[in-house]
């Protein structure tokens, strides 16, 4: 069974076994579905320049759609494996997993157990093609598998609140394939293999008008990365004290100010012999470790940071925080919005600012996605790796496009913003999501680190995702996607790529079998690697069990 199969049955089981727990909460408020299906498909896709083949191939597929939302239960998994047959091998056999994974069960008051897990496509290198769909031979992408787990306290020491957390996150990349579509001659990145993390943070305070006008918050976290790629070592720790001043209804100032120690560290790779070495690579273009290299000090930093902002709740549907401080040894801007529109529909946009890695940055980002979500109806589309869209208002969702731009291997500080708006009424649903992401990586000045020359470098990306959806009576729906992504990397020789798609989706039920009919048009342009456009077309049959 895959990663995410795993976390998939291990959610539910937690979910059932939690269930009998809490019997007095009556079945009435209990909502459960389950629903495996399998699926059998024929895809057709079409190179419209450069005189191009026209490709078609059969897929098999095995997958499962299940929600548990009660009280104290909140589980939702969607998880699909897909394998390829090509009639004349012009098509590469594939397998392809796909799936999310959110899970929160409250096993006592105050105490909660979290988990979550993704299997997507990302890419690769961020020089390389920019396909938005995985549809027939797609070069420069890996699959990536990420899950996360821990429990969480929120209580009361009279007057006080205390909170504490526990994460331990897990991340895996397989190697690209296919290549990346570089020009012959340009030198390779390293490939990410996998990473471990385990982040700790813990808060105690009292809230304003309880024991004093303003209030007060000591809080604190512990951060620590492991990753496989030469022996990268990530440890970060800090602690802040936080003041929060009402000074009108819903209206607050806030500030903070706090130490912290970050530290960074990596190995060198092993070197081929002779004048002009470089990198030794194994089978998987991954660089090997040189085990007598020393441990060289990519980021060391400690201090002082601090911020201070507004904080603007007027009802229970909407909220709105902006800081601005000193942090990292410059400027730093975050803040928050949420508005709840109505039951199924919301706005919610995040800006954000801090050191990460590619581990660390999606197993966070899969910890922020709403416990409910919109399955991905796509099936042209690169499922997970683009806007998740949540079925409530006041989670309306994230967007996951900029930590999936690359699967670099190298730290780096993240900063962007990225935002989400779901319309549901009735039968019919709308999203539109789209963001922007900076990384300005950390590598050490010594040494030879990825092979090239990466630290001070910056990559940007500009993503937009537009989807709608209508029920077309009981049995049958219409939607469409619309995806466009702008990739603009500080390598040298790099040039910016623009990845586009669209496409139409029909879904009809006829009891437990269902039809699917797709068609779309995609493709991507860089100046310096080759352009690329191709429709596709879908048809499937499922059976649900």
């Amino acid at each position: 069974m895959t990663r995410l199969g795993l976390l998939t049955t291990a959610a539910l089981a937690v979910a059932t076994v939690a269930t009998p727990a809490f019997a007095q909460e009556g079945r009435q408020q209990r909502r459960a579905s389950v629903q495996p299906y399998i699926e059998v498909g024929q895809v057709l896709t079409a190179d419209l320049g450069n005189g191009g083949d026209v490709l078609t191939y059969s897929t098999v597929s095995a997958g499962i759609d299940a929600s548990i939302q009660t009280r104290r239960v909140q589980v939702q998994a969607s998880y699909r494996y897909e394998h390829r047959f090509s009639y004349d091998k012009k098509v590469a056999d594939d397998s392809i997993h796909s799936g999310l994974v959110t899970a929160r069960v409250v096993a006592a008051p105050g105490f909660t157990l979290e988990a979550g897990g993704i299997a997507t496509r990302a890419r690769s290198d961020i020089r390389g093609d920019a396909a938005v769909n995985p549809v027939g031979n797609v070069r420069n992408t890996s699959q990536v598998y990420s899950a996360y787990a821990g429990p969480s306290l929120s209580t009361h020491l009279g007057p006080m609140f205390v909170n504490g957390a526990y994460r331990f996150g897990y991340t895996k990349v397989e190697a690209p394939v296919g290549g990346t579509g570089l020009a012959a001659g340009t030198q390779p990145l390293d490939v990410y293999d996998s990473s471990t993390v385990h982040v700790a943070t813990a808060s105690v305070g009292v809230k304003s008008g309880t024991v004093l006008p303003v209030g007060l918050t000591a809080s604190g976290s512990y951060t620590r990365e492991n990753a496989g790629q030469l022996d990268q070592r990530y440890e970060g720790k800090f602690g802040r004290g936080d003041a929060v001043l009402p000074i009108g209804r819903g209206l607050a100032v806030a500030g903070g100010v706090g130490y912290e120690k970050i530290q960074i560290s990596q190995r060198d790779p092993l070197l081929t012999a002779g004048p002009n070495p470089v990198p030794v690579v194994d089978a998987a273009g991954r660089q090997v470790t040189d085990p007598n290299s020393p441990r060289r000090i990519a980021y060391d930093f400690d201090g002082i940071f601090w911020d201070a902002g507004v904080i603007w709740r007027p009802s229970r549907r909407t909220f709105l925080e902006a800081r601005v401080g000193k942090r990292y040894g410059s400027w730093s801007y975050t803040g928050s919005f949420s508005y709840q529109i109505g039951p199924g529909s919301g706005v919610q946009i995040g800006v954000y600012d801090s050191i990460e890695s590619f581990g660390r940055q999606l197993n966070g980002g899969l910890a922020t996605l709403p416990n409910s979500f919109l399955t991905n109806g796509d099936p042209l589309g690169n499922q997970n790796s683009s806007c998740v869209f949540g079925t409530a208002g006041n989670a309306a969702g994230s967007c996951m496009n900029g930590i999936l731009a690359s699967t670099t291997t190298g730290n780096y500080r993240a900063r962007g913003v990225t935002g989400v708006l779901v319309l549901g009424r009735g039968g019919t649903q709308f999203g539109v999501g789209g963001g922007y992401s900076r990384r300005s990586f950390i590598a050490p000045s010594t040494g030879t680190g990825n092979g090239i020359n990466i630290n001070g470098v910056t990559d940007e990306t500009y993503y937009g995702q537009v989807f709608a959806s209508q029920s077309l009576g009981r049995n049958a729906s219409l939607g469409g996607n619309a995806y466009l992504s702008y990739y603009d990397s500080g390598l040298p020789g790099a040039d910016g790529v623009m990845g586009w798609g669209a496409n139409a989706v029909y879904t009809q039920r006829f009891g437990p079998i269902g039809a699917t009919l797709a068609a779309g048009v995609s493709g991507f342009e860089g100046q310096a690697n080759d352009s690329a456009t191709s429709a596709q077309a879908l048809i499937g049959l499922r059976y649900g069990f």
